[in-house]
């Protein structure tokens, strides 16, 4: 999930601007990392949930545990940015991800469901450095003009990872065996046993991999010398919390970044299950609609948003794409079949814009404030947290997946309001 950087200015000096490629080549290569564990998450939900015969709201804690750390971790990680420069901040980030990873081979050999939840908290905490340092440092490696074509550059790879991550965790983490209640219940508690061993098993070698390129990273990180960047400062005031909240319109995209990040995690981490009680299709070929069909939706999105926002303004874009989200959520809650499955993937193209489209008008004039503006926005992620395991609960007593696809629906018009009425810069 990338975020767009402050209008703030690079203060690199001319001599500094030579030889940039590599960092640059090293810090786009963060947004692909961070982006490909993302989008395994959607693949571990359905996995855990099987090797741990967990409920639908059980499960859902995998995605609690991760955004819980984004809204611990913001203001730590700013801290320690602003502190210690942009270089520790991402060396921190990459030790966290590298050890949240290995962490998942004593998890699986434990079978400790909450040791599983413990490692992608350590992620998703390095995550948090990461993506508070790469994007900015990212957009102020290089010549101010060029900063906006840099930024999007870098996303591209975080868009690739929302393809590739579910096509690979799909083929190397899911079995494909899925053994009902009754064939369970024939078993031998040893056979039984043997089976939920080898379910659990099969992430220790992804997340092995993973966890031993990131270290890889780290260290190469470590031995690059990295040109420090300082932000020149907007203006001479000072900001503070009370005085970012005067801004009604921030408080709005607050709350409709919390609103979206709920509704991207709902979609995506129970789209596997979706599509095989709807569909009836297995979860191999689930995954790889996941990653073929809303994947390659979500990167087409972002593209077509671009284009379509040089005609249409960015709050407009935003409402009508809202508005046509409520209604494939209504059709994914009643239909059936592959219409479900296609009706999400028509989610994630509409989806695409909405996460960079309402961080940037909710910054708009905000002047000092902008950096805690913005930090508020970050922190708003936690809704990734808390509205799955809602959407779970609906799930679970309604013994039916798609009835819980009404919290993505009820989202998506709080982000309709957003872009009709609250991105008004207006101070409260």
């Amino acid at each position: 999930m990338a975020l767009p950087s402050s209008s703030s200015s690079s203060s690199l000096k001319p001599e500094q601007m030579k030889g940039l490629l590599f960092p640059f080549i090293l810090v786009t290569s963060l947004f692909f990392f961070w982006g490909f564990v993302h989008n395994l998450d959607p693949i571990l939900i359905p996995h855990l949930r099987k090797a741990f015969t967990l409920s639908f709201l059980q499960s859902s804690l995998v995605d609690s545990a991760v955004f819980i750390a984004y809204f611990a971790m913001a203001l730590p990680a700013g801290f320690v940015m602003r502190k210690y420069g942009y270089k520790s901040g991402i060396l921190l980030g990459l030790l966290l991800f590298g050890l949240g990873c290995l962490l998942f081979i004593p998890a699986a050999n434990t079978r400790a469901y909450a040791l599983f939840l413990g490692a992608l908290f350590i992620i998703a905490s390095g995550l948090t450095f990461l993506e508070t340092a790469a994007n900015p440092y990212a957009a102020l490696l290089g010549p101010k003009e060029s900063s906006t074509q840099r930024l999007n550059l870098a996303q591209s790879f975080n868009g690739l990872a929302v393809v590739l991550a579910p096509i690979i965790g799909g083929k190397f983490i899911l079995s494909g065996t899925n053994l009902t209640d009754a064939q369970k219940a024939a078993m031998t508690p040893q056979a039984l046993d043997a089976y939920l061993a080898g379910e659990a098993a099969t992430v220790k070698g992804p997340y092995l991999i993973l966890g031993l390129i990131i270290l890889v990273v780290a260290l190469i990180f470590a031995f690059t010398k990295l040109p420090e960047i300082k932000e020149e400062a907007e203006d001479g005031r000072e900001s503070s919390f009370a005085h970012a909240f005067r801004h009604k319109h921030l408080i709005w995209a607050v709350v409709a970044q919390f609103f979206y990040v709920g509704a991207q995690v709902c979609v995506t981490s129970f789209f596997i299950n979706i599509a095989m009680k709807a569909a009836h299709i297995d979860e191999k070929v689930a995954s790889e609609y996941l990653g073929y069909g809303y994947g390659i939706a979500f990167v087409a999105g972002r593209f077509a948003g671009t284009f379509f926002m040089k005609y249409i303004s960015p709050n407009k874009l935003l409402a009508i794409y809202a508005v046509i989200n409520i209604v494939l959520s209504a059709v994914a809650i009643v239909s059936s079949g592959m219409i479900t499955v296609y009706a999400l993937i028509g989610v994630g193209f509409f989806m695409s814009i909405m996460f960079p489209t309402i961080f940037s008008l909710g910054i708009q004039g905000l002047g000092a404030d902008t950096k805690i503006g913005s930090s508020l926005i970050i922190m708003s992620i936690v809704g990734g947290a808390l509205l799955p395991p809602i959407m779970a609960q609906i799930s679970d007593i309604t013994h039916n997946i798609q009835n819980g696809y009404i919290i993505p629906l009820v989202c998506f018009i709080v982000i309709l309001f957003f872009g009709w009425k609250g991105y008004r810069p207006a101070k409260a």
